[in-house]
């Protein structure tokens, strides 16, 4: 057994799966937000009833989010030791702060919120919520920031002495141009994927004509919301596509399965990686320039080829290529939802109203396949062209890692199936009758 692959997998059970919950977290605390604001301007009293349906739903999925979270960063120290002490010296201030600070905000006030119906003045409530939101998407900010130096590393020296990396200017850090593009792209999925969650869910009930006004109102007000973010979404996917083409020409090949170096690059509609990792056993329907420019914003740019890297330095080309592939499908799939979706949105029709419905674990698919891209797209560094995952692991056997592994997964699946069990009981449940709203 390889401890390498062993760490890499536990540490991908447990990043994916706690990341199940993450989006919808950072998502629909923004919508309940918004949702409890309407309440407290207008008084109606529809609103704090859809505020207690969503807000029951968003706590189920915070709390289990909470407990996968936990041991996820602990990895660092059990299993990643030789990375901690390598850049422990950035890596670990970012984690502090998003612990004390943004996770510390979102935790506080989610208390206050939950338990405080009628016990805390209006607006004391309305206040609560929106520093729950603001504390997790602030929390995700400080995790990708500690990412993107990941992915770009900026802001520190080598210590030659000591065998390590260590900070010289934490503004580099924090304003990483890659870390940001990845934040805006990782935020504006997570909140496009609240957006059709509620879209689901309310679908599910229009469809049978379940408390029809109050799912038929939500349906309404989140729609055209879903239409803007899928559309920024694909905007800020271009944005960061031109950021890896700059910082990770390596992976940009792989995601296009690009091998020569060229200019005027062409992007085949139809590609098929062979087996040995060598090229491509398919190119058909070549669109010349395209690839140049969607890198570089130039027909005529020249986008590196894969075979100017030595073997040892490329990622899984094959994995990232159709994890790209699969992302960028799904996308597209998102956006003609959105419109048809926003365009119906008074009077939905019932196949609109069931691809909806069958769309709830789509958007997740997605985000999953996003980070697939941007994690095993790295390959083979943990650090990029600074520190090889190889040598970050820690040095423990094996076997240990293995049986952690299976234990990992054998809790995360009851997890799982526990949050899957409770979304869909109340969402299915519909929201309290209005006399006790």
């Amino acid at each position: 057994m390889d401890v390498v692959l062993l760490s890499r997998l536990q540490f991908a059970v447990t990043i994916f799966f706690h990341f199940v919950f993450v989006p919808l977290t950072l998502g629909l605390s923004m919508i309940l937000a918004w949702m409890e604001t309407r309440y407290l301007v207008s008084g109606d009293e529809f609103w704090k009833r859809q505020t207690k349906f969503w807000g029951k739903l968003f706590i189920i999925n915070f709390t289990l989010g909470v407990v996968t979270g936990i041991t996820q960063e602990f990895q660092f120290g059990t299993n990643w030791s030789r990375y901690s002490e390598y850049v422990g010296d950035i890596f670990g201030s970012l984690l502090a702060i998003e612990a004390t600070v943004a996770f510390f905000l979102e935790s506080t006030f989610i208390a206050v919120w939950h338990f405080g119906w009628n016990r805390v003045g209006k607006k004391l409530h309305c206040l609560c919520i929106w520093l729950v939101a603001i504390g997790g998407n602030v929390s995700a900010f400080w995790i990708i920031v500690a990412n993107g130096f990941m992915q770009h590393p900026v802001g520190y020296v080598m210590n030659e002495a000591a065998g390590r990396a260590e900070l010289t200017n934490f503004s580099d850090v924090v304003f990483n141009s890659f870390a940001w593009g990845q934040f805006v792209h990782t935020i504006l999925g997570s909140w496009a994927l609240a957006t059709f969650f509620v879209l689901g869910v309310s679908a599910w009930h229009i469809l049978r004509k379940s408390n029809g006004d109050f799912f038929e109102r939500s349906f309404k007000m989140v729609a055209p919301c879903s239409l803007v973010l899928v559309l920024c979404l694909a905007v800020s996917g271009d944005m960061e596509g031109k950021a890896v083409a700059e910082y990770q020409p390596v992976k940009l090949a792989a995601m296009e399965s690009h091998w020569d170096t060229r200019s005027n690059a062409p992007f085949y509609l139809l590609v098929w990686p062979n087996e040995e990792g060598t090229g491509n056993s398919i190119e058909a329907i070549g669109i010349p320039g395209l690839l140049s420019w969607i890198s570089y914003g130039n027909t005529d740019a020249t986008v590196k080829g894969l075979n100017d890297y030595p073997p040892t330095d490329r990622p899984p080309v094959a994995e990232t290529f159709w994890c790209f592939r699969g992302m960028v499908l799904l996308g597209m799939i998102f956006i003609a939802l959105a419109a048809w979706a926003t365009w119906q949105r008074k009077a939905p029709s019932s196949r609109l109203l069931n691809c909806l419905v069958w769309n709830i674990p789509l958007p997740y698919i997605a985000l999953m396949l996003g980070w697939a891209v941007a994690e095993i797209g790295r390959q083979p560094w943990i650090v990029y062209n600074l520190l090889r995952t190889s040598d970050a692991v820690s040095p423990v056997p094996a076997s240990n890692v293995a049986l952690s592994l299976i234990a990992f997964t054998l809790v995360y699946t009851v997890l799982g199936i526990l949050d899957i069990y409770l979304l869909r009981k109340y969402a299915i449940k519909g929201p309290e009758a209005r006399q006790e709203a």
